[in-house]
């Protein structure tokens, strides 16, 4: 895609590639996907690595949960990713790829690749942690997530609570070289939007039933008024 494309550019080209109509809760959060993934594909220290897949999948995934129609869902990340020149199909591969390599390990493995400057580590997680070394490097906020994601899927996380675990993500992050504050910033920004994301589903899956339960109750009762009616012009006549 050519550098002169604007973040206008890249919302047409989202449109024109998922002309569906976009629930009021999850419009937020594809555009701000969208605006993120347009600004990474004109950044040239920036690269699609590990981190950056599972971060950008994390979070799609968990705050795409309970997205309808389903069916949508799928279509609705490709969208997003094309838009901005990114392969959607190939990220989600470099993420399951780079999941299953960390669940063959434990996070304490984990710490001891990052002290060794990523010796000793599978790929496709050498290369992110190689990536983060080189001059140009630019973070995303994505990758944070990613980190954090990566050591869920490591043996011995499950031993951890979600405050713990991103705590140790937040130590290892610095260790890797990236900003630890930014690295707080982003994964305490994360865990709250995505509370705040999981109530409002389920505020909207409460209030759907409520609606649904209502005309049930509505079609119920025109349906008994009528032989109510009869009954009692029967006793009338009678």
């Amino acid at each position: 895609m050519s550098a002169a494309l604007t973040v206008a550019d890249s919302k047409r080209e989202f449109h024109r590639a998922f002309p569906h109509v976009i629930a009021p809760l999850y419009r937020r959060m594809v555009d701000e996907l969208l605006v993120e993934l347009h600004l990474l594909s004109r950044q040239t220290g920036f690269r699609s690595d590990a981190l950056f897949a599972c971060g950008l999948i994390q979070v799609f995934d968990s705050f795409a949960r309970g997205y309808r129609p389903d069916g949508q869902r799928l279509p609705l990340l490709q969208a997003l990713c094309s838009a901005s020149g990114f392969d959607a199909n190939q990220l989600r591969q470099q993420r399951d790829s780079a999941m299953a390599a960390m669940g063959s390990h434990s996070v304490e493995q984990v710490k001891q690749w990052i002290e060794q400057e990523g010796s000793g580590a599978p790929e496709p997680l050498a290369a992110a942690l190689a990536d983060i070394r080189r001059p140009d490097f630019h973070y995303s906020r994505l990758m944070a997530v990613g980190l954090l994601s990566l050591l869920e899927q490591a043996q011995g996380a499950d031993a951890l609570d979600a405050s713990a675990l991103r705590s140790y993500a937040h130590d290892l992050g610095g260790s890797m070289g990236l900003l630890r504050e930014r690295l707080d910033k982003d994964l305490s920004l994360y865990a709250t939007n995505l509370e705040k994301m999981a109530q409002a589903v389920e505020l909207m899956a409460e209030t759907v039933a409520a609606e649904r339960r209502k005309r049930e109750r509505q079609q119920q009762e025109a349906t008994e008024a009528p032989t109510e009616i009869a009954a009692e012009a029967a006793q009338s006549a009678g």
